[in-house]
């Protein structure tokens, strides 16, 4: 099965994903992966990718869509492959669509993971990491017993700069953007399947695997 993952950070598609690949054995190729394979590999296509990457830029559409073509033509992307934060754009979605006519296979499905703003605000805000050892807390799934301070070593608790209001609105701006056009472009394709996921994790899943035709209540 040739699966797409789309959802907005905070909707719970890392936890989707480690579920998915197991139940349908197939590997979860993420672009960070996909690059971090192609330099280890020292691929022609890896090596720009690495010169791109050291200087802080972002790399290119033609080299990514490379590298995503070296990825899915591996033995173990056979029986299927379930693409992580790839496609962005609907001109990698075009160029995709173009490799894989080449290799004469197709897309199943498109997974889009719904969840409202507001509660991915909540759900993005409310993380907490200790000063001193690192462990991370969330003020509404995985609260301290004391607030503010750490259960494993007393010290106290602080938000990231990542995980400010401001920042997670911006980021959650910017996804919505790029990928609106990415839902209506395989909606037109009849193969995107949105999901409910403001729901337990267990019953997003469930709703996944109805929407790939399989039951896993």
């Amino acid at each position: 099965m040739r699966i797409i993952l789309l959802g907005p950070p905070g909707a719970g598609k890392g936890t989707q994903a480690e579920t998915l690949v197991k139940k349908l054995s197939i590997p979860h190729i993420s672009t960070g992966d996909m690059f971090r394979k192609a330099i280890k590999e020292e691929t022609t296509l890896g090596t720009k990718a690495k010169e791109y990457m050291n200087q802080g830029k972002l790399v290119p559409d033609e080299v990514t869509i490379g590298i995503v073509k070296e990825r899915i033509a591996q033995e173990d992307c056979n029986p299927g492959f379930l693409l992580d934060g790839f496609p962005r754009t609907v001109f990698q979605a075009e160029a995709l669509d173009v490799i894989l006519k080449e290799m004469k296979i197709a897309l199943d499905a498109v997974i889009n993971i719904e969840v409202p703003k507001e509660k991915l605000i909540d759900r993005l805000t409310g993380r907490r990491v200790c000063k001193g050892c690192g462990a991370t807390f969330h003020l509404i799934f995985n609260p301290p017993a004391e607030e503010g301070k750490c259960d494993k070593c007393g010290e106290k608790l602080f938000q990231r700069a990542d995980d400010s209001e401001e920042t997670v609105i911006n980021r959650l701006n910017v996804y919505e953007k790029q990928t609106a056009p990415l839902i209506e472009y395989y909606s037109r394709q009849g193969i995107i399947k949105n999901i409910d996921g403001d729901q337990p994790i267990e019953q997003v899943l469930v709703q996944i695997g109805r929407s790939l035709g399989r039951n896993w209540s």
